[in-house]
Order: C-alpha cells, then sequence, then structure tokens
C-alpha cells in the first residue's frame, strides 16, 4: 500500500504484530499552541495497534466529538482489557479522534472549530480537523474492512441506547450491517438513510473504502451513563467476535433481540415554534410512542408565570429516540427525534 502524503507523524507501527502504543502527532502552527509562541509544537492523538496474524482489520473509534463521553470509556475500558494474542486480525483503536475537542470538553476543535465528522476527506495541508480526517481516511481506512464509531447525545441531547446503519443500495452490503446490529444486540437499534454530516462523514469515508460502518448514540446529556456504558461494552465485544477478529468470545451476555426502527428524516422531528424562548416541559419520554396532534410538551415563560404554556405539539407518529436536554428553548430548536418500526426486512 502506497502511503498517502500528510503532515502527522507517528511511532506506532499499524503493521506490526503485537501491541503498539502512542499518539498521532498533528503539528500545530504558532497561532494555535497554547502560550503562542512556540512554532514547533504538537498535540497527541491516542492510537494503539493489537495484531495477531491475518483476519480481519476493525477500527474502533470515539471522541469523534469531544464531549459524547460513553463511547470514550467504553473504548478505554476495552483497551485495558484487550491484547495482541484475544485477536486473529488487527485492532486499531482511537478513542480520543479529535483529540482537540476531547482536551476542550467540547463537541468541535477549539483550535479551528472544526468538526470531524464534517471534514471528510480532510486535506494534508489543512486545518488541524482537516488533517486529522485526511490521516483516518487515508491512512487507516485502507487498511481496514470494519469502523465502529461510538457517538452519544453530547451536552444538547440524551440519546435512547441504540446502535446505528445506514441504509445501503447495495441489498449484500445492507444484509451484513443487519447482521452487525443483531451481533451487537442493543434493545433498541436505529436505521438511518444517512448520516447528518452526509458524505463529509465518516460514513461517507467508509462508503468511499468500502468499510462496513457501525455507530452509537449511547445517552448523553454531559454524562456517562452507567447502563450505556456496560451495553455497549458487552455489544462491541460480541461485534469483535461476530466479524472473526477475536479468537474467543470474551462475553456471556447474549444479544438483547433487538427492536429496529427507521429514524425519521429532520422534517418530522419534533421542534418548538414559540418566538419567545421559555422553560421546556418535556411531557414524554425516551421510548415512548407519540401520535400526530398529540402535545408533547410545553413552554412555560418564568417572566410571565401565568401566562398559559405555549404547547409543543406533534406532527407525526413515531418512538421517540432523542430529546433536548437544555431547559431553556425557543423557535427552531429540535426537542425530539423520532422513529418508526423498520419494515424494509431483517
Amino acid at each position: 500500500m502506497t502511503a498517502a502524503r500528510t503532515r502527522i507523524s507517528t511511532d506506532v507501527d499499524l503493521d506490526s504484530e503485537g501491541e503498539s502504543r502512542g499518539y498521532l502527532r498533528l503539528p500545530l502552527a504558532v497561532h494555535t499552541t497554547s502560550d503562542g509562541d512556540a512554532g514547533y509544537g504538537y498535540t497527541g492523538i491516542p492510537i494503539v495497534s493489537l495484531r495477531n496474524g491475518d483476519g480481519p482489520t476493525v477500527l474502533l473509534m470515539a471522541g469523534n466529538h469531544g464531549n459524547e463521553y460513553e463511547g470514550q470509556v467504553v473504548l478505554t475500558r476495552l483497551l485495558q482489557r484487550l491484547r495482541a494474542a484475544d485477536l486473529t486480525g488487527r485492532l486499531i483503536v482511537l478513542p480520543a479522534a479529535n483529540a482537540p475537542a476531547v482536551a476542550a470538553d467540547q463537541r468541535t476543535s477549539p483550535l479551528d472549530g472544526g468538526n470531524l465528522n464534517r471534514n471528510f476527506p480532510g486535506r494534508p495541508d489543512g486545518r488541524p480537523t482537516e488533517m486529522i480526517a485526511h490521516f483516518i481516511e487515508s491512512h487507516i481506512l485502507p487498511r481496514v474492512q470494519y469502523a465502529f464509531d461510538l457517538h452519544s447525545g453530547g451536552k444538547s441531547i440524551e440519546y435512547l441506547p441504540v446502535a446505528v446503519v445506514a441504509r445501503s443500495d447495495n441489498p449484500d452490503r445492507f444484509a451484513v450491517s443487519l447482521d452487525m446490529l443483531k451481533a451487537f444486540g442493543m434493545p433498541t437499534s436505529m436505521i438511518i438513510d444517512h448520516s447528518t454530516g452526509g458524505d463529509a462523514a465518516l460514513i461517507g469515508a467508509c462508503r468511499r473504502a468500502g468499510v462496513f460502518h457501525l455507530s452509537t448514540e449511547l445517552g448523553g446529556g454531559a454524562s456517562v451513563g452507567r447502563e450505556e456504558v456496560r451495553l455497549a461494552e458487552h455489544g462491541v465485544l460480541r461485534l469483535l467476535h461476530h466479524v472473526g477478529l477475536l479468537r474467543a468470545p470474551l462475553t456471556t451476555e447474549p444479544p438483547a433481540t433487538t427492536t429496529m426502527l427507521h429514524r425519521t428524516p429532520a422534517h418530522e422531528y419534533i421542534y418548538a415554534d414559540s418566538t419567545e424562548r421559555g422553560l421546556f416541559e418535556p411531557l414524554v419520554s425516551l421510548g415512548d410512542s407519540v401520535h400526530r396532534d398529540q402535545v408533547v410538551g410545553l413552554i412555560r415563560y418564568t417572566t410571565a408565570p401565568w401566562r398559559e404554556p405555549d404547547p409543543v405539539v406533534s406532527t407525526c407518529d413515531g418512538v421517540v429516540l432523542a430529546r433536548r436536554i437544555p431547559a431553556r428553548t425557543g423557535l427552531g430548536d429540535c426537542v425530539f427525534v423520532l422513529g418508526r418500526p423498520w419494515k424494509g426486512g431483517a
């Protein structure tokens, strides 16, 4: 494989046998360093490679968005548990993929405002986030057959914990994706038409590379859910065994019989339409079914507490997959994301 040009360097050998741990060195220009004076610094992006003979190669990734915590916890737990001897093949782990965003505890990078999941395929000489995206697409994905990217709701959204795959026009590849959902074994799975980030998301890079992709949404709300972490850790272990990377199962917990939901298009999400910002009081919970014209929440006004609250009304039927966390809400804020039972066959 001919390596693409990159400004990111590393001492980690992604192709050697055994275990290799270290950092991708993301170079920083003068104006992006913490003290503004050092012109030759770098940010370290942790990376681990475990390899034992021939077999599939899997990328495990978290920290695509820096304030989505559950996936980062799951991968650090797995890194303390997994060894090369457990594998038949290769595992590459990026537990803090957008390391500047992770360090800053925010969704996007403080270096350039970059959202890693909107920057693929990136550029080798671009802004810091573009360089990370370019390295992943040009140096990591050509090595792998499967990419599992762990997301959660972050600070502004709480998700029903789900594993996620995107619908494919190729029925054989889509059948593989549905089997991965069943192996991951979350109580609820989500099928999407495409990523919110489109082809600029990791899923777009995986499509270009012919790599199978599965992601998650694991709670959120600026916390780490204990049950979400447990479900995802066991799910990842089952999935690694399912694709043939683990020599033997490392969990005895069976997969749940998953309910597959198709995420509705964005225009069918439930939005606040009040022109004055107030406090959103939800009247339904994650996993609840709602119907068209149902009042699913109220916006209350503390500046005029005697004023009747404005209702928030669902425009369609569905199951609540995600909810808004900040109570202060106004025009255009999405308060609920909906899904419907998947009818495309499983």
